[in-house]
């Protein structure tokens, strides 16, 4: 259940935590949960700051972190209409509307709806700490008609919009042998009642949420990963990890699909050395091309050195 208290605390999800893989090897899934509609969106202490991040990315950036197609527009109006209904009810303390004015009282922003009327979703992601995705059916499959990506882990929304599924998971290893018709299948059939989400995790040797392709990182941040060990790794190094939702949406067919994301430094691992023991043996199950996607191939040794660490002091 959703904390609406004024003060929520940032959960943490950790989903390597439970269970390291299946008999020893690892295998790509889906991992789909039904969703509880009533934690739909998360809101915690860093809403405010989320919120004015992505308000300045979208002031000096816009082209980066917003696009749609010509075409998208009405269904980019029913997922406000859905957002902004699902957040008056659920947090009426934090959200206000007043004819074509919404007010976000927990950020102090307020905005007028027909500002927006040429790209609704826009204005969606502006009004919660998820980013947000709107797959259209296309002769294709589902492509990728509009989006308000301001905290990517790592790829450029230019390059993904108006591609299909398979287009846009293409750097993903195995994905055309073990998801893509899963992933098809369900697109193709997934109810309008029966909402889901997943988690999807990465380490990191950077905690911001606006995070660039590495193509595009600093030479500085690039040479930082070779002062990273099994000492300091725990200062150095973050999970980041995707809570992700998919609704279909009622009127236009549209799948919206939404993606939290938390960053945590890794240190707070010490904490919990089962988590840390799955997580490595995870790392050591990766084929070196997920290593690769995941960006753990410049940091695999600190980082399993500092995870063994926990494991053998606790």
């Amino acid at each position: 259940m959703q904390n609406n208290s004024a003060s929520p605390t940032q959960p943490i999800y950790l989903p390597f935590a439970d269970c390291p893989s299946t008999n020893g090897q690892w295998q790509s899934r889906m991992s789909l949960l039904p969703l509880d509609l009533s934690s739909w969106i998360e809101i915690d202490e860093h809403f405010a700051a989320e919120l004015e991040l992505k308000n300045q990315l979208l002031q000096q950036r816009h082209s980066e972190v917003f696009a749609s197609l010509a075409d998208s527009e009405f269904g980019q109006r029913e997922a406000l209409d859905l957002l902004l209904q699902h957040l008056l009810q659920t947090f009426p303390q934090h959200y206000s509307c007043k004819g074509p004015i919404i007010e976000n009282h927990l950020a102090g922003q307020t905005w007028q709806r027909e500002a927006f009327a040429a790209a609704p979703l826009d204005l969606a992601g502006r009004l919660v700490q998820e980013d947000l995705c709107l797959m259209q059916p296309s002769p294709q499959g589902y492509v990728l008609a509009a989006a308000s990506v301001c905290f990517p882990s790592r790829w450029l929304l230019r390059e993904k919009l108006g591609r299909p599924m398979s287009q846009i998971h293409q750097p993903v290893p195995a994905y055309p042998e073990q998801l893509e018709r899963p992933v098809d299948r369900f697109f193709n059939y997934f109810k309008i009642d029966k909402p889901v989400w997943r988690l999807n995790w990465s380490v990191t040797d950077s905690p911001e949420l606006f995070l660039l392709p590495r193509q595009n990182q600093s030479p500085v941040d690039s040479q930082a990963n070779s002062q990273i060990n099994a000492t300091n790794a725990g200062e150095n190094l973050w999970i980041r990890v995707e809570r992700q939702t998919l609704r279909r949406l009622p009127q236009t067919g549209n799948i919206l699909f939404t993606i939290r994301t938390y960053v945590q430094p890794l240190k707070r691992l010490e904490a919990k050395p089962k988590a840390a023991q799955n997580l490595a043996a995870i790392i050591q199950q990766l084929p070196i091309n997920m290593q690769r996607y995941k960006g753990i191939t410049p940091i695999r040794e600190a980082l399993l050195g500092y995870l063994a660490q926990i494991k053998t002091s606790n």
